[in-house]
């Protein structure tokens, strides 16, 4: 009766999306995440600030879900986000924190690391650096969570490990991981994990089983995705 009722309010893909609109954020076992706290001074880092208009929101649907997720500038009309947030779409679309709605297309799907490169015409922003991650280092965590606004949290890097985990759709394989601590939350993934001077360590897709922090994906994998990708390719089956 309820769904009925709603129904005749809003078309079902509408209420759909409605239901799901946050990217599913998967949790994993990684590598152990840094004992010393978060440094929140981080965010006021000249670095920092200059590196969150390059952060995009991601959004589509997938199996008449909307997932809305987070993404970086990695060059002229170029994203990096999370392989799990665009899994099974043909409608995503790129949204810049200056404004407007751009159509992407996919050159790049690695679920094994759970990384897709995105092609985006028209899509202007200088695009963020990437450096290795440096276990301690203190690092802030940009993204769009629950498909919210803006939002930057200070975090800690960990330790990159290859460990025995899950890919993008679940299935176990051994991949590495790069630990952080910090709050994350469904929308982040894709997001960058930034130091002080901006530059991407890692990029999110993953939290912990119990408790905070999170799991990214090191740029040494992010840099090889980017350097592989070509022309359009396909998206694969919906993720979870």
């Amino acid at each position: 009766m309820v769904i009925r009722e709603l129904s005749s309010i809003a078309p079902p893909r509408r209420f759909l999306n409605l239901l799901a609109r946050i990217d599913p954020l998967p949790t994993i076992v990684g590598p152990a995440l840094p004992s010393e706290p978060p440094d929140p001074q981080v965010l006021g880092r000249p670095g920092v600030r200059a590196a969150a208009p390059g952060v995009v929101r991601i959004v589509g649907t997938a199996c008449g879900l909307g997932v809305a997720g987070s993404g970086w500038i990695a060059g002229p009309g170029v994203v990096v986000t999370a392989a799990h947030v665009v899994a099974g779409e043909d409608d995503t679309r790129v949204r810049p924190p200056s404004g407007g709605s751009f159509p992407a297309q996919a050159i790049a799907f690695d679920p094994h690391n759970d990384v897709a490169v995105l092609r985006v015409p028209g899509l202007r922003g200088r695009g963020l650096r990437l450096a290795e991650p440096r276990s301690g280092a203190g690092m802030a965590i940009l993204g769009y969570p629950e498909n919210g606004p803006f939002d930057a949290k200070p975090g800690r890097v960990g330790t990159t490990r290859s460990v025995f985990t899950q890919d993008a759709y679940g299935r176990p394989t051994f991949r590495m991981v790069t630990s952080f601590s910090g709050k994350v939350r469904p929308g982040n993934s894709g997001g960058p994990v930034v130091d002080a001077t901006g530059a991407v360590q890692a990029t999110v897709f993953a939290a912990p089983l119990r408790g905070g922090g999170g799991f990214g994906v090191p740029s040494s994998i992010v840099r090889r995705d980017l350097a592989g990708a070509r022309g359009r390719v396909s998206t694969g089956p919906c993720a979870r």
